[in-house]
């Protein structure tokens, strides 16, 4: 979620558009033409989902320094770094979803994260503690687990991609903390991604008013069926003003798969090629009739992209038969295909159209990391380092095309944190010498040159400096 904790708002600029209606407009409406019309409600199918949503209390002790002597150049020259510490109690409020009967509960991930203790209210007032089970900032989802010996109320899980712009929806959560809330409204678009801070960009968008505290609510169909995750606000000021997204439920139940297996942690499937979305000018330059899609970059040399057949320049416009409008919707299809399985991939060049076949595994582990603590005198002691492959750029959220050597950790207080290095850091070379192993940096960093002359990439860019 962009900038926020339980839903805080990301500012942006909205534009009210007011349709233009006229006299024969006005004639199309009718009256409710009988009492049962009148009374018409979406009362039972509140009461249907809303003891399957639940209240998330997270709580987390941070320490913080004391502001006590805080500026005071005596003290804090007498006490330096040991100026005294307080403990401080942080508490976050969101919204879940109870997804199977003996007590398991879907939320988002930055509802519960870093907490120290959770539970969960449900409808009827009782808290309970929770665990979690499995989480993943990336995707911001969590699954949680209460003991219960009862039968609890759940929400089936709907088909997401069954839903269309124009449904009716309803919004369930606690916003501002004020108790069970429900809100409806309509799907008012899909697939909209650059909504949050995190690598998904795959969200359901709805005028359901949605506020901080929803976070981690429901968002239900008219068959009662849960079709998203409410997860974020476009809004000025901290309300709803009608902008809210969810993650779609296709992919809530793809993540619950993998906690009910035990997974430690969720994996997407690994493709070995980069994307850009196609744009108007792309478009026009290779003969496409819409600017949709996913236009192939780069190929990564023995990966799944490079064994299926694809190349640089080809604009992949379908997963199994489904249309892709953009690389994070390319990533949600390939995602809730599921690792194991086979992708049916529609891809466009030259005017040609068709069809390949990519088999999703996970990212590889194509060399041993041999992480290693950097020791000594050098500008590099302190650095945790490892061997770049497809699974360890994973791990540290990098892109799976990158190789060289990285930067894991920095020991705090070392050299080399002291000198601005930092991790995800790829150490290129040395006074001129490539880096291509963790040895190589062990080797260089036990010699003594007098300078070194430094060349590391980060962020995609290169940067230079000199060290004595």
């Amino acid at each position: 979620m962009p900038h926020f904790d339980c839903l805080k708002p990301l500012a942006v600029i909205a534009a009210l558009v007011v349709p233009f209606s006229s006299p024969s407009m006005a004639q199309d409406k009718t009256l409710p033409k009988s009492q049962i019309e009148m009374q018409l409600s979406f009362a039972p199918l509140v009461k249907q989902a809303r003891g399957a949503v639940v209240n998330v209390y997270a709580e987390r002790l941070v320490q913080t320094r004391s502001s006590l002597f805080a500026g005071d150049p005596f003290f804090e020259q007498f006490f330096g770094q040991r100026m005294p510490n307080r403990t401080e109690k942080q508490s976050s409020l969101g919204s879940g979803v109870i997804v199977e009967a003996d007590g398991v509960v879907v939320t988002n991930n930055h509802v519960i994260d870093g907490a120290d203790d959770i539970k969960v209210a449900l409808a009827d007032g009782r808290e309970f503690p929770v665990k979690v089970v499995l989480k993943d900032d990336r995707l911001d989802l969590a699954v949680l687990k209460f003991e219960t010996n009862e039968v609890m109320p759940t929400l089936p899980i709907g088909n997401s991609d069954a839903t269309e712009v124009g449904d009716l929806v309803l919004a369930i959560g606690n916003p501002l903390g004020v108790g069970q809330t429900v809100t409806s409204g309509i799907v008012s678009a899909l697939a909209r991604n650059q909504v949050t801070e995190g690598d998904f960009g795959f969200f359901i968008q709805t005028d359901a008013a949605i506020n901080p505290g929803n976070s981690g609510g429901a968002l239900v169909n008219m068959n009662g069926e849960l079709i998203g995750i409410n997860t974020a606000i476009f809004s000025r000021g901290g309300g709803s003003n009608g902008v809210g997204f969810a993650i779609p439920a296709n992919l809530v139940r793809v993540f619950l798969d993998a906690a009910d297996r035990g997974d430690a942690t969720f994996e997407r499937p690994y493709i070995g090629a980069s994307f850009d979305p196609v744009t108007s000018d792309v478009a026009e330059a290779l003969g496409l009739k819409t600017v949709r899609g996913a236009l192939v970059v780069r190929v990564v040399e023995g990966g799944p992209a490079e064994k299926a057949g694809l190349q640089p320049g080809q604009v992949i416009t379908a997963v199994n038969g489904v249309e892709v409008e953009h690389p994070d919707a390319l990533g949600y299809r390939l995602t809730t295909a599921g690792l194991g399985k086979t992708a049916e991939l529609t891809v466009q060049q030259d005017g040609r159209e068709e069809t390949i076949a990519l088999q999703l595994a996970s990212a590889p582990e194509t060399r041993p990391r041999d992480i290693q603590l950097i020791e000594g005198r050098s500008p590099f002691a302190g650095i945790r380092a490892g061997n770049l492959s497809p699974r360890l750029a994973y791990e540290l959220k990098m892109a799976s095309e990158v190789t060289g050597v990285v930067v894991t950790e920095i020991v705090r207080g070392s050299p080399a944190a002291r000198l601005g290095f930092a991790p995800r850091d790829i150490v290129v070379s040395v006074n001129g010498e490539a880096i291509n192993s963790v040895d190589d940096l062990q080797k260089v960093a036990e010699s003594d040159p007098g300078f070194w002359r430094v060349e590391i990439e980060r962020d995609g860019q290169r940067i230079r400096q000199i060290f004595r």
